[in-house]
């Protein structure tokens, strides 16, 4: 069942300035102005400018003289639609094969098929709005069963993420304004004369006297959001991208045929990425079929690839998850994230040196859902910051860990408190209560000194940690330590956790 995700950035055009121009201090209130002849008017405002009373619609002579430090900036729609297409470029190739603009501030993707590899829809969504949010993009995201019911459910929270379950898009949309049907505002306009105001009093109304007076539109919007008229999603697409396309007389639909095809198309793609030295990141296959809608299949690659053989694997392997209906009219692949790529040198030695190449069984797990990755080292003396991910087929970094001190196998994600008996300030535990149960210390070695990094963190200036490696009778050892340092309560509680396991 199609899942589709609308992203509503209300602050764009705020945003879009405060993104150009890093010098804006981010206290300050910002209203973008609009005009048309001799009238000017808020059309746009951020946070700042909201508290302060300044709303969209109010003449701009007001605004100023409500709120003296306000910034006015005059609007740019043009420099607004340029930066909602690049975000939706970007889009495309982080989260779904299928993503289009929506209207003026917003942006649609079907989800279906790629919402595994991002976790699920939940963190699917909070990734999305951390992503935004990193980016200095306010958003707004929703998740329902039909694109109209999402951009509603979007527009209408003022939380960062929603999930409408499947099945309950109708029960979510019908308290909702009319405002939400994305009908047009003169349409909304004769409909709230008429005393409508939400879509289910819409929705329960016969739709011949509707129809008369205002034409299809009101139907159409209303059958599109409660999911019984589909809406397929345009693709968005720039020159930059590189695709090839294969469209048949008669619709195909055999699993045999579809592979035969796929292969084919991913000959063409590999001649075209050749041409232009480039090796393919992300690749998508869209198939669209005879009753309008489309199904897509995301197929990734740790390094730049243009072998046709594991293109081809990658996606046939796949393919049955491809639901042809009556049948599919059109077939299309696209290198929606391509690198520069080199042709690969053979050795010009009699005996080549054997080298294992993981890289396509990192792609068989990417491609699964699960997320592979490679841990390396930071500089840093604090143990939960002395580690990254970086991407599984990553060049080797040049910085190493230091070894001077033993550090355990499995690092806990969280500190754990627990209760022990110890000496203060510089003996270590006698006995340990650790998850319920208590350990008598054999064996232990330490104190090692770990001091805060008072330039990350002030709370950090005077904070100290004391470890200590100790062994149970059982034979187990943790890696444990006590915040602070026994004696001035400025470096830390004097509380004791465990931090690690020793294998």
């Amino acid at each position: 069942m199609t899942r589709v995700v609308s992203i509503y950035l209300p602050d764009l055009p705020t945003d879009r300035i405060r993104r150009a121009d890093s010098t804006i201090p981010p206290e300050q209130a910002i209203a973008v102005i609009a005009k048309s002849g001799s009238k000017r008017w808020v059309s746009a405002v951020d946070t700042a400018a909201k508290k302060a009373g300044v709303h969209v619609g109010m003449q701009a002579a007001k605004a100023q003289a409500l709120f003296r430090g306000l910034t006015m900036i005059d609007a740019d729609p043009a420099a607004d639609a340029a930066a909602l297409e690049r975000i939706t470029c970007w889009a495309l190739t982080q989260y779904s094969p299928i993503v289009a603009v929506d209207g003026l501030d917003g942006i649609v993707m079907d989800t279906e098929g790629a919402d595994h590899l991002q976790g699920g829809e939940e963190p699917m969504l909070a990734r999305i709005a951390n992503q935004f949010r990193a980016k200095g993009l306010t958003a707004r995201v929703a998740i329902a069963d039909t694109w109209g019911g999402a951009n509603a459910c979007a527009r209408a929270t003022s939380r960062d993420t929603v999930i409408i379950p499947r099945g309950e898009t109708v029960r979510a949309v019908e308290k909702l304004p009319i405002s939400l049907l994305r009908l047009p505002q003169k349409i909304v306009n004769d409909l709230r004369t008429l005393g409508f105001k939400t879509i289910g009093e819409l929705a329960n109304t016969p739709r011949a006297p509707l129809a008369l007076r205002f034409g299809p539109e009101i139907g159409r919007r209303l059958d599109q959001t409660f999911g019984r008229t589909p809406e397929p999603i345009d693709p968005i697409r720039t020159d930059e991208l590189i695709e090839v396309t294969r469209s048949f007389a008669e619709p195909i639909g055999a699993a045999e045929t579809i592979n035969k095809y796929v292969g084919r198309l991913v000959i063409q793609l590999v001649a075209e990425l050749q041409k232009r030295g480039l090796g393919v990141r992300r690749t998508d296959l869209v198939v669209e079929k005879v009753d309008g809608t489309r199904q897509a299949i995301r197929a990734g690659t740790a390094k730049p690839a243009r072998d046709v053989a594991w293109l081809t694997k990658l996606f046939k392997d796949r393919t049955e998850k491809i639901e042809p209906g009556f049948g599919i009219e059109k077939m299309t692949l696209v290198a929606v994230m391509a690198e520069p790529l080199g042709e690969a040198q053979k050795s010009s030695s009699l005996v080549e040196d054997e080298v294992v190449d993981v890289t396509p069984l990192i792609d068989i797990f990417g491609n699964r859902g699960a997320r592979v990755y490679r841990v390396a080292p930071v500089a840093s003396d604090v143990p939960e910051r002395s580690v990254k991910r970086v991407a599984a087929a990553s060049d080797p970094l040049e910085a190493t860990w230091v070894t001077r001190w033993k550090r355990p196998v499995r690092l806990l994600a969280r500190p754990e408190q627990v209760d022990v008996m110890a000496l203060m300030p510089d003996h270590p535990p006698v006995w340990v209560m650790w998850r319920g149960k208590r350990r008598k210390v054999k064996a232990a070695d330490g104190p090692e000194r770990i001091f805060g990094e008072w330039w990350e963190r002030n709370s950090e200036m005077a904070a100290v940690r004391d470890y200590f490696v100790v062994e149970d009778d059982a034979g187990e050892r943790l890696w444990i330590y006590r915040s602070g340092d026994g004696v001035d309560t400025e470096t830390g509680s004097h509380k004791w956790f465990v931090h690690g396991v020793f294998a």
